[in-house]
């Protein structure tokens, strides 16, 4: 297991200081430390926190009474050591504000798990809506400490609430936390998906030690092992993670197993690549293929990283195709191509997500002028 061991990878490695590629030369602030963007890096299909807010409000208007009265009497409940119904706890959780609810919520949670450890939940699972109030409050600490509490096993046992607590832990910049959580995950069994691989690589990668770069290669090995999808982000914070280490190789080989290289971020992870393994010519070949015609106005131009280009300029320094660096670096700044963005930026961006569509268009099944069913031929009416 990857992280059977944490405690014991990569004891191995060396830990001081080593005369790495950039010993001596220009170091990117993403290569040098890992102070840099906390953002958060799942989207809201993920998390679900406005849906989560919509249905609050929704109960909020249903329950009679205020919500503090039903907190209160909620409370009173738990000092008597009254059996919490499963109803119960769900209205309670719908309707915490505050961070003394959340103290309430989780001595319920907790109550609740101890009372039902041997029975089955049914499909409703109470761990991502605990995890999304903890949120939705700043809670970060409540929400490792709930997770990785031995009283509690059982009780998160889907993927889901420890991603959002993940994510939440990175966006605070609490690495050391984040891999503690998922530490735990492994050892409750919980399976990791496609978003646990992005957050575990990305915390990996922002706590930038030789012990961090060896769980985020084995994790990654065994997950190639066993066939599992590997998210193209995943292996973009593996490789800058490697390029953080000065294990040049590694970053090599890890970037050959990118399906798709197409991405703004790949492409300016390609050039550090390039640049720092000599192959200087390639890397500038790349910004060259870059630079687009200037009729081309309605197609996204490719953009690279200041940092990027400047370690560029920098490799090519007293060679003889450092005209021609020079010389194509100036022409994607004159065309807007250069930006200040950092790689760290780019690494720890929050994806979009898949938009909704409009419920007017599923809605549309009738014929304004017969009210009769449209046909297969008539959709267009």
């Amino acid at each position: 297991m990857a992280l059977g061991g944490f405690g014991k990878c990569c004891r191995s490695l060396l830990h001081e200081s080593a005369k790495g590629v950039f010993f001596g030369i220009l170091q990117p602030s993403w290569i040098g430390g890992c102070i840099g963007a906390k953002r958060h890096l799942l989207s809201d299909n993920v998390i679900k926190l406005q849906d989560f807010q919509q249905r609050k409000l929704a109960v909020a208007h249903l329950v009679t009474g205020s919500e503090g009265n039903y907190i209160e009497l909620f409370n009173e409940k738990l000092q008597r050591k009254e059996l919490i119904l499963r109803d119960e706890l769900k209205l309670l959780l719908h309707l915490c504000q505050s961070a003394d609810d959340m103290v309430i919520a989780r001595d319920a949670i907790f109550r609740y798990h101890a009372e039902n450890k041997n029975l089955a939940y049914g499909e409703f699972k109470f761990g991502p809506l605990f995890m999304r109030l903890c949120y939705e409050q700043g809670l970060e600490e409540m929400a490792a400490a709930t997770l990785t509490d031995e009283k509690m096993r059982g009780f998160f046992n889907d993927a889901t609430s420890f991603n959002i607590a993940l994510d939440m832990l990175f966006t605070k910049g609490s690495y050391e936390n984040a891999l503690e959580v998922l530490r735990n995950m492994r050892i409750q069994g919980v399976p990791f998906n496609k978003d646990t691989m992005t957050l575990a690589t990305g915390t990996c990668y922002k706590l930038n030690t030789a012990e961090s770069f060896g769980i985020c290669t084995a994790l990654l090995e065994e997950r190639q092992t066993k066939g599992h999808f590997i998210p193209r982000h995943a292996y973009c914070f593996a490789v800058a993670l490697a390029l953080r280490q000065n294990d040049i190789k590694k970053a090599q080989s890890l970037f050959s197993q990118i399906v798709s290289t197409d991405s703004r971020l790949c492409q300016n992870l390609n050039v550090v690549i390039l640049a720092i393994s000599g192959a200087v010519t390639d890397a500038t070949a790349i910004l060259s293929a870059a630079m687009l015609p200037k009729s081309s106005s309605f197609v996204k131009k490719p953009e690279f990283s200041q940092e990027v280009v400047d370690l560029l300029r920098l490799r090519s320094e007293g060679r003889p195709h450092m005209v021609k660096v020079e010389q194509t670096v100036n022409q994607l700044e004159q065309a807007g191509q250069v930006i200040q963005q950092s790689l760290d930026d780019m690494l720890c961006h929050t994806p979009a997500g898949r938009r909704k569509l409009a419920p007017i268009m599923e809605a549309r099944r009738t014929s304004r002028r017969t009210l009769r069913p449209l046909q297969s031929t008539l959709l267009s009416e």
